[in-house]
Parts: C-alpha cells; structure tokens; sequence
C-alpha cells in the first residue's frame, strides 16, 4: 500500500519509528529449516559430484529384494552368479538415534497372532542352541544350495537347477577390502570393496553391510530396540542413496535386513533370538505353511508379501526342530517375471561353521 501521507505527519512518524526498539527476529518454523537444511545438502552433494571422484563402497542389489551386501567385484562370468546391479552404501548410526517404527506408523499392528507364537517359539529354540563364537581372525563358512534367476531385468524369470555354493566371510572389525571368497561351479571368486584410488582404496567396516559375529554379539537384544536400530541404520543408507520415498517400505525393508542377517552369517544365540523376536514385530508378517527349501526339504515358512513386487519371501524352518533351513521367494500376483505362484528364488543351508583359513572345509566333527 502507498503512503499518503507527507510533511510534517510523515516527519513525525519517521521520528517516532527511531524512538521504538527494533522488532525481534523471528526465527523460521521447523519446517522451513529442513527445507532449505535439504536444499543446502542437494547443493553440497551437486558440488562434491563436480569434484574429483572418491572412492565408494558398492554393493550388489539381486533380482530378488535384499538390502546391504558389498559388492562383489568379479570377472564377467562371476558378476552372474548373483544377477547385481551396482549402487552405493554408506551405513553408520547409535543405538539412541530416532527412528520410526517398521511399519512406519505406531497404529498399525504386528505380525498375526500365529507369526507371533511360531517367532517366539523360534526365537526361544535359538536362544538356547549352541554354537562356535567366530574371532576377528577367523572366516565364516556357508554352504548352500541355491537357484538363481538368470532372467533379463524385470522380464520373465529363468530359475537355474539348484547348485551348491560356499562362501568364506572375514571376520575382521575392518574397514575390510578383501571381505571373502566365494566357490561356485569350480571356481573361485574373490569378494573385494572399495575403488581404488591411485594406492589407496577403502573398504567396509563390520555392520549391517558386512555382518560379522562381534558385531551381531554387539546388537541390542531387546526386539524393539534391535528393530529400531535396524530401521534407523536402513534409513540412513536410503537417504545416503537419495532413494526415492515411492520406494521405500519400512516393514518391507526391516523384514529384508533380518532375512540377509540369517542367510549367510554364524548367529550369537542371543542375537538370534532377539531378531526373531523383532521378526515379530513387523506388520505383515505371517506363516507360510507351504514351504519346501532348494534341497526339497519340506518346513513351516515365516513370510512377508512385499506390495511393491510382488513378491513373497519366506524364511522356511524345519517344522519339528525349528532350526533355519533356507529361503524360498514366489510371485503372489501376475508380475513380468511371471504369473502368480512363479518362484523368483530358493536356497538351503546345508552347513555353517567356523573356520581358520580361506578355502578351509570344516571337518564332519565341526
């Protein structure tokens, strides 16, 4: 609006204006501060993409959901053992850090009832067994049994026959480079992270990326601390990685994180316990009673439907001992890998063990 007026009123107010104090700074809603907060970190990140290139941890994402595997830097006949595609990782956070709950709002429910009891009656079995605690010098040993899709990306799905694999995981607190081995049809590929840099390369420390036995034995036990931990940890990489909020599911991802800390690790019984227990937790879990592992071995599944793909994974365990056999992955709607009821993935543990050396098979007595 116009000032109209002039002369000795205007000369007044001016005077008046100088005798006031200055009105107090607002300061901007907490709103406004995350949205140029983002805008600041967009341009950092646009800044540091002019930059030179650093070096980055990769890891592979399979056709199958999972989530923080290093990548595995293979020779051409090795990249297609596990179908990856590329993309980055960055994985720190505490225990005290916020984080909302798997199913991304406190309202909705946990697991089923009858997922609920088969995880506490899993978690209850785990927690008791025995097992061989594995040093910073010595190597995970996981053989399996596992089908593979060999499919394009996002066409129809070409499952392989069931072939055995093994894999040597370091234990080493890290950063680690050289991560493992893996020995699959005669051959054996080394597992490698980090680019190099002129002499220099960075690798991955121990955590949800790279599971060792201290640093599950270091997770909190309490289910819902342990899943708030993982889903904070999760989030983190997905900011890191820029993912779009369109693709992110916080139960689905939770369910996938336990999922990959179960498949190919040596698990402190507390720990093991305490992720079943946060299993539960999730919403959307339920049983599978249909569930036969890559060796055909007939068990009791605990799975999830993940809405995005139509897929649903199942962790199947061996109906009277409860122990952990394998994992099995099908389609529960026509998809374009196929018509419902299509498998996409299935594996078997067939040993785990501890052992001292890379390429070391445990004995029968291990």
């Amino acid at each position: 609006m116009n000032d109209r007026t002039s002369g000795p009123e205007r000369a007044e107010r001016e005077e008046l204006a100088r005798l006031l104090p200055a009105p107090a700074e607002r300061d901007l809603p907490p709103g406004r501060h995350l949205h140029h907060k983002d805008t600041l970190m967009r341009l950092i990140d646009q800044d540091g993409d002019r930059a030179p290139a650093r070096p980055r941890l990769l890891r592979p994402t399979l056709l199958r959901p999972t989530l923080l595997r290093p990548v595995v830097l293979l020779p051409a006949a090795g990249l297609a053992l596990g179908g990856v595609l590329l993309t980055t990782l960055a994985v720190t956070g505490q225990d005290s850090a916020p984080a909302p709950s798997a199913s991304g709002t406190g309202s909705r429910a946990a697991a089923p009832r009858g997922a609920t009891v088969l995880l506490d009656r899993i978690a209850s079995v785990a927690g008791k067994s025995g097992g061989q605690a594995a040093t910073g010098d010595q190597f995970v040993y996981i053989k399996t049994l596992q089908t593979e899709n060999e499919g394009d990306f996002g066409g129809p799905a070409k499952l392989t026959e069931p072939r055995e694999r093994e894999v040597w995981m370091s234990q080493q607190a890290g950063p680690v480079i050289d991560v493992g081995l893996i020995h699959q049809d005669g051959s054996y590929y080394p597992i490698t992270v980090g680019v190099p840099d002129g002499e220099t390369a960075v690798g991955i420390p121990a955590g949800l990326g790279r599971p060792t036995y201290t640093w599950l034995a270091s997770l909190p036990t309490d289910p819902e601390v342990l899943l708030r931990r993982l889903t904070a940890e999760i989030t983190r990489d997905q900011d890191a990685r820029d993912t779009p909020a369109e693709d992110r599911d916080q139960a689905q991802d939770a369910f996938d994180a336990i999922g990959e800390l179960l498949r190919e690790t040596v698990m402190p019984p507390r720990t093991a316990a305490a992720l079943y227990k946060a299993a539960a937790k999730i919403p959307g879990v339920t049983e599978d009673s249909d569930a036969v592992d890559a060796a055909g071995r007939p068990g009791i599944g605990v799975a999830r439907d993940n809405t995005r793909t139509g897929v649903r994974t199942a962790w199947i365990f061996d109906s009277t001992t409860l122990e952990y056999l394998g994992e099995r992955s099908y389609l529960v709607r026509d998809t374009s890998m196929g018509k419902k009821g299509t498998l996409v993935h299935m594996s078997a543990v067939l040993r785990r063990a501890v052992v001292d050396a890379l390429r070391e098979e445990p004995s029968t007595t291990t």
